[in-house]
């Protein structure tokens, strides 16, 4: 059993985006670029990340230039507490059996560096509306096609037997208008795929920054939690006007957000959750943010622990 103190809880990289300032993509950049932004991140306090292939996929690297960021990893004095796959989906039409092969490479990868879930999900590449929105879930984007849910689910378990091998476990984030894109259909995916190194990510700031109807927060906590190995954990403002019927949402830390972060890890643990935790924010400052959701998480641990 972790303690507070030990308790993987990564910082998710993709606050430096996919590409340099001058446009160099981060999988093509020195060594030197990936050890800056690493040390960003260290000097806020915080040891651990997800190199979220949203930042830098780590299965589209040479081994000699995955050995290259391992040192570089080292010689800023951070580790990994979870890997990420990001808007890759092992069913996209176009390029679902290559992201099925990098799943593949995350999970064959992730033990050499003492990772013991690896997260992926359903959702795909953000549409241009999206894309041109000043938060892109204020626009519609891909919905899961219900005819390629059998898919979904064998190479779910295609993944989690390799997992399984490897002494890690999957995680599926939830994401709206996905195969678990609510609590109801993440956990009948689960049941459906039957495997026991597949469990999932109850990323349900995913959700309650939507605007439309969504279930309470802690209704949805309540149903996925049992089955939960891997948290992405953000937090939203959540606002509704039953008079106009507008909704209102932003970005928050995680103590002063809508959803009552306190209460549901200490739930969580309720119900034997031991995963990672990986802290996301979108906006302002995300890294200085983070930083401080990881310390938040910490103190609550350690509460609950006492």
């Amino acid at each position: 059993m972790f303690t507070a103190e030990n308790w993987p809880i990564g910082a998710n990289m993709l606050s430096f985006g996919s590409t340099t300032p001058d446009g160099t993509p981060t999988l093509e950049a020195s060594s030197s670029v990936w050890a800056s932004q690493l040390r960003q991140v260290k000097e806020l306090g915080v040891d651990q990340i997800d190199p979220t292939d949203a930042w830098l996929p780590l299965a589209k690297l040479s081994d000699e230039r995955v050995e290259e960021f391992r040192r570089v990893l080292d010689g800023e004095g951070l580790t990994l507490s979870s890997i990420s796959m990001t808007r890759n989906s092992v069913v996209d039409t176009r390029r679902g059996e290559e992201n099925l092969a990098d799943a593949l490479r995350f999970i064959e990868l992730a033990p050499s560096f003492g990772v013991s879930v690896v997260n992926t999900g359903f959702m795909q590449d953000l549409t241009p509306a999206q894309a041109a929105a000043i938060w892109f879930w204020l626009e519609d984007g891909h919905v899961d096609d219900p005819a390629l849910r059998d898919l979904a689910i064998e190479r779910t378990r295609t993944l989690g037997d390799a997992a399984q091998a490897q002494g890690i476990q999957l995680s599926l984030e939830m994401y709206e208008d996905t195969y678990v894109g609510t609590a109801d259909e993440a956990v009948a995916f689960l049941q459906d795929v039957d495997h026991e190194a597949v469990g999932l990510n109850p990323d349900l700031g995913n959700l309650v920054r939507l605007h439309r109807e969504v279930e309470p927060w802690s209704d949805m906590f309540e149903k996925v939690l049992p089955h939960s190995n891997f948290w992405h954990i953000k937090n939203y403002t959540r606002d509704y006007d039953p008079a106009t019927g507008a909704y209102s949402s932003a970005p928050m830390p995680l103590k002063h957000g809508y959803i009552n972060y306190r209460q549901v890890i200490r739930r969580a643990l309720d119900h034997g959750y031991t995963g990672p935790f990986c802290c996301e924010h979108y906006g302002s400052d995300s890294l200085g943010v983070i930083a401080e959701n990881v310390h938040y998480i910490r103190q609550v641990l350690a509460s609950a622990l006492a």
